[in-house]
């Protein structure tokens, strides 16, 4: 009966019961790649330039569409420094097709306001504007660094890095201490801490010498100036980011885990982009996607709604005089993005047959979105065929995931744009706990396995 069981069954095992050792020390080695990139991708312009540095010392060289490509070449492309899209050109024409991984590399956070430093009552401020699905209470009371880039009046751009290294300070969020927080606390948890309440205390000492209001803001500012030579005017044309200053660090007494911030979506940014740097003469041209902006919709030109992704495979298919729309018709995506583990502590919001555990492997899902499935790609059925014959073939350990009960809530990927152009995808990617905190949880094997998965891909026809 048993036997029948195991061959009529869908079951899921523990991956540490599947694999063998030899696996699991290259489990742990990948694991260590993707943490320390992780450390150094606080946010998504240190994403994309970390990953280009990684990809040039492998072979890869900016897209010249003026110049002639051959099977084997490795190109990049890169949109404003917060987007990337690198190709290994494969043997067949792009008349049959690509093999595409699509990931975002932006992540929620504060982000600085245009006009955000002041001072009151003489400690000095920074005004946010949260980004991305924040639980704003989340966000009080920790560490943070501020990351980013201020474009000068010259024309000159200097990097903000405020907070990462070991000598610097931090800066921080303040919340009501418990004695007094009586009133605060009867709130609604998503209304206890208001957005307009998110402002960063950067300084408290006065500038000596001088006498009367914002003595302490100038001091800040004086610094500032010194250390980048910017004006308060220059925070009209910078980006500038506050993201919490907590290293990457190894969680579990059996370190399985991985505890850091931006691991949605990184964890599978790093996952594909370790996999494109390993391939070598395919069949078909592979394609890694490093998108912007998919917190807030994928908007802008940098997000996975422009066109810079057709600019692109545009200059790959004008190279071998083959039209865009038949690549993408003969084409197949992975929406590279993680879901939610099953959590044994709020198990309420899970449907437990058709979510993710840590552990079990990358998680491949049907469909998305909200409610009615709104604002899902949902895969077809020979789509979710095909990915399943893709990763049992590359010895890749897998289930299936749905983000929770139907009308518990939802979300979305860049499924659905991959989709609208004609592509056929289907999204993928790692289960993660606490997901769109300033520390989320990821298990080391799953990690690995969403790599796996992305070679796969690329080496699939």
């Amino acid at each position: 009966m048993s036997e029948l069981k195991d061959k009529l069954f869908y079951t899921q095992k523990h991956i540490h019961d599947v694999i063998d050792e030899a696996e699991r020390k290259l489990s742990e080695e990948y694991c260590a790649r993707y943490m320390d990139y992780l450390q150094k991708a606080r946010t998504e312009r240190l994403a994309c330039s970390e990953a280009i540095a990684l990809a040039e010392s492998r072979g890869f060289r900016r897209l010249d569409r003026n110049a002639p490509l051959k099977a084997g070449d490795k190109v990049y492309r890169a949109i404003q420094g917060k987007m990337l899209l690198l190709a290994v050109l494969g043997a067949d024409s792009l008349e049959k097709g690509v093999n595409l991984c699509a990931a975002h590399i932006d992540s929620p956070r504060l982000d600085l306001k245009q006009v955000p430093l002041y001072e009151d009552h003489e400690i000095a401020y920074l005004k946010t504007h949260y980004y991305g699905g924040i639980r704003k209470y989340q966000w009080v009371t920790i560490p943070l660094e501020l990351r980013g880039v201020a474009a000068l009046k010259s024309g000159e751009t200097v990097e903000i890095n405020i907070g990462a290294d070991p000598g610097d300070p931090v800066v921080y969020v303040s919340d009501l201490l418990p004695h007094l927080a009586a009133k605060q606390s009867e709130q609604p948890l998503g209304k206890a801490i208001p957005a307009e309440k998110l402002n960063i205390i950067v300084g408290s000492c006065p500038l000596k010498g001088e006498e009367g209001a914002d003595r302490v803001k100038l001091g800040v500012m004086k610094l500032l100036n010194e250390k980048y030579g910017i004006t308060e005017e220059d925070f009209l044309s910078a980006e500038i980011e506050a993201v919490p200053s907590i290293p990457v660090r190894e969680a579990g007494l059996d370190r399985s885990l991985i505890a850091g911030y931006g691991q949605d979506d990184r964890v599978c940014a790093f996952a594909e982009l370790q996999a494109i740097l390993e391939v070598e003469a395919p069949a078909k041209t592979a394609v890694c996607i490093l998108a912007d902006k998919e917190e807030i919709g994928s908007v802008g030109v940098t997000g996975m709604i422009s066109e810079a992704f057709e600019c692109f495979m545009g200059d790959l298919c004008d190279s071998q005089g083959v039209k865009l729309s038949h690549c993408f018709e003969n084409s197949f995506c992975v929406s590279a993005d993680v879901t939610a583990a099953f959590d044994p502590t709020w198990p309420e919001v899970s449907e437990l047959r058709n979510t993710s555990k840590l552990n079990y492997g990358v998680a491949i899902s049907k469909f998305t979105g909200r409610g009615g499935k709104s604002g899902s790609n949902d895969a077809s059925a020979e789509t979710m065929g095909r990915i399943r014959r893709i990763l049992s073939e590359g010895g890749v350990v897998w289930q299936y995931a749905e983000l929770g009960k139907v009308d518990e809530g939802g979300g979305g990927t860049v499924a659905c744009y991959m989709g609208n152009r004609g592509i056929t995808t289907v999204d993928a990617g790692t289960p993660v706990l606490a997901m769109h905190s300033p520390y989320e949880l990821t298990a080391k094997y799953d990690c690995y396995m969403t790599y796996k998965a992305m070679k796969a891909v690329y080496a699939s026809k």
